[in-house]
C-alpha cells in the first residue's frame, strides 16, 4: 500500500508557499492604501485593531438638561456644567490621546482633565475636575434618543469634582486594520516614517520637500514590532513612479522576511541608482503585508537631476 503521509518538512513548506502566494494575488487585485496618521488627535481604535477617524466632529456639541444644571460636551474639546451660578469646566481634551477602545456596550471612551480646581484641588492627581465620556456607537441603552447626531443618555456625578457621561452617536465608518507597536524610523528607535502602525505626514504621500538628493544612493530603514506578532510581517514589496528611469533594490533582513521586534529590529536597505533625470521626484512606494492586517505603506521621493 501506497504511504500517503506528509513529510511535516513538505507540509510546513506548501503552507508557506500558498501563504506567500495568496498575499501576492491579493496584493494585486486589491489596491492597498496608506493608513495615515489622521489630521487630528480626535481619533481612536476599537477593540479590533480598526481606525474611527472623528476629525469632523471636532467642537460638536451635545447639551443634556439635568436637574441642576446642563451638561454640555464639546466633542474632543472639553466638558462643562452651565447652571445660573455660571459655568464649571469639567477638563479639556488633552493633546495626549486620551480616545480610546471601550468594553461591553461602550465602543469608546474619551477622558478629559484640567477642569476647573474650586473646591476640587487635590482631587485625581491635582488635575481638578475631570470627566469621562463613554461612547456608544448608535442608540442609547433604552432609547432615549435615536437618529440625528445623537444625544447624552445619562450623566453620573461620582463626586463634586468628578462627572461620567453617557453619549450615543452614530460612528464614523470603520477605517482600515491597524498593526499596532509596529515602527518604522531611519535609526534603530525611531519612526520618522511609520508609528504605531500608522504612517507619518511626509511619508504617506510624494512630498518634495521630503525628497532624497542625487547623491544620496541608499538609505537604511529599521522596523521594529511588538515581538508576540513579529511573525506576521511578511517580505516587503516596492513600486517605483513612473516606472522607468530609477532602478529600486531592497536588501538586508528586513528585505528577507526576518522577524522584527522592538529588541532587535530588522534593517530594510533601499538601493537606487538614476538612470534617468527629472525635474520631478520618483515616488518609490514600499509595501510591508502584515498577516491579518492591512498593510503597512509609505512612499519614499527620490530626486534625480542632470550631472
Amino acid at each position: 500500500m501506497r504511504n500517503t503521509r506528509r513529510n511535516p518538512l513538505q507540509a510546513n513548506w506548501l503552507h508557506r508557499f500558498f501563504l506567500a502566494s495568496a498575499t501576492a494575488v491579493l496584493l494585486q487585485i486589491c489596491p492597498t492604501a496608506s493608513i495615515g496618521v489622521p489630521g487630528s488627535n480626535c481619533y481612536a481604535l476599537d477593540n479590533s485593531g480598526h481606525i474611527y477617524d472623528f476629525s469632523s466632529w471636532i467642537g460638536q456639541p451635545f447639551e443634556y438638561e439635568g436637574k441642576d444644571s446642563d451638561l454640555v460636551v464639546r466633542f474632543c474639546k472639553d466638558v462643562e456644567s452651565r447652571s445660573q451660578t455660571g459655568y464649571l469646566d469639567f477638563g479639556r481634551f488633552d493633546k495626549v490621546n486620551y480616545f480610546v477602545a471601550g468594553s461591553g456596550h461602550v465602543n469608546f471612551v474619551q477622558e478629559f482633565y484640567n477642569g476647573d480646581l474650586i473646591n476640587c484641588e487635590h482631587s485625581y492627581d491635582k488635575m481638578g475636575r475631570t470627566a469621562k465620556v463613554n461612547i456608544i456607537c448608535g442608540s442609547c441603552p433604552k432609547g432615549e434618543c435615536k437618529g440625528g447626531l445623537g444625544c447624552i443618555c445619562n450623566v453620573t456625578y461620582e463626586s463634586a469634582c468628578r462627572v461620567l457621561v453617557e453619549l450615543a452617536i452614530p460612528c464614523e465608518k470603520q477605517g482600515l486594520r491597524v498593526f499596532e507597536g509596529f515602527t518604522v524610523g531611519f535609526h534603530p528607535r525611531s519612526w520618522e516614517l511609520v508609528y504605531n502602525g500608522m504612517t507619518q505626514l511626509g511619508f504617506e504621500k510624494s512630498h518634495h520637500e521630503f525628497s532624497f538628493k542625487t547623491e544620496q544612493s541608499q538609505v537604511a530603514l529599521y522596523m521594529t514590532a511588538i515581538a508576540s506578532l513579529s511573525n506576521l510581517v511578511q517580505k516587503p514589496t516596492v513600486k517605483v513612479s513612473p516606472e522607468l528611469g530609477l532602478e529600486v533594490s531592497l536588501s538586508g533582513s528586513g528585505a528577507t522576511g526576518s522577524q522584527p521586534t522592538t529588541l532587535s529590529p530588522t534593517i530594510l536597505m533601499v538601493a537606487w541608482r538614476c538612470e534617468e533625470a527629472r525635474d520631478t521626484p520618483y515616488e518609490v512606494e514600499i509595501t510591508v503585508p502584515v498577516v491579518g492586517y492591512d498593510p503597512i505603506q509609505f512612499t519614499l521621493t527620490k530626486m534625480c537631476g542632470k550631472s
